[in-house]
């Protein structure tokens, strides 16, 4: 009986078919070009999101530095802990999808150029597509750094849902917009934020996805 050779990217030890390095690679493009466009409608409209990104809108609406070099700057701590919890092969794809959404995010206004668009629109759309560019970025062994190191590593290590570890982390980045931006748009953005996270609470739990 004829028997065919194993894919060589599965893994016979835990019975699962891992991503190849191009799958990883172009996995990693599209998750990071899809949060840098949802961040981009988010910026159009004055809201901001949870996390990194948005600290850095908010840092970017109060000094009027670019959102991409704000982004990698308050990311940079986090590197550390993911080195020291997820090693490096994570660290380093985590280190090139901060940088790829920093370039990114300078590209989407000269390709689009100046939109006008309505809050609502743009705050849902936004967050919509930033929660899943990161999906998939986690189910390419790589985050956005920050709060999704940190989520991550509460899931993996007690079991609490990496969505809803970030929508409280997320929630306390909201609500510091207050000093920024218009209240309307603050609570806007909060809504926003908690679709983003449940776009990952829903879809990223341990046990359902076996792709690696």
């Amino acid at each position: 009986m004829h028997t065919s050779a194993p894919s060589p990217d599965f893994d016979a030890e835990d019975g699962i078919v891992r991503h190849s390095a191009l799958e990883d690679v172009l996995g990693i493009v599209t998750g990071t070009f899809t949060v840098s466009l949802g961040l981009f409608l988010l910026k159009t409209s004055g809201a901001v999101t949870g996390g990194t990104a948005g600290l850095a809108l908010l840092l970017g609406y109060v000094g009027g530095l670019p959102f991409g070099v704000l982004f990698f700057a308050v990311n940079v701590p986090f590197f550390a802990l993911a080195v020291w919890k997820k090693g490096w092969d994570f660290t380093l794809r985590t280190i090139t999808a901060v940088a790829l959404v920093s370039g990114l995010s300078n590209i989407h206004p000269l390709a689009v150029g100046n939109l006008t668009l309505d809050p609502l629109y743009a705050v849902l759309g936004g967050n919509l597509l930033a929660g899943v560019g990161l999906l998939i970025l986690f189910r390419h062994k790589a985050s956005l750094g920050g709060f999704n190191i940190l989520a991550l590593i509460l899931q993996e290590r007690l079991g609490w849902r990496a969505g809803y570890v970030q929508m409280v982390l997320d929630t306390t980045v909201v609500l510091a917009a207050f000093a920024v931006v218009a209240p309307a748009s603050v609570l806007l953005s909060a809504v926003g934020a908690v679709l983003l996270n449940l776009v990952l609470a829903l879809n990223h739990r341990p046990g359902r996805y076996f792709g690696a």
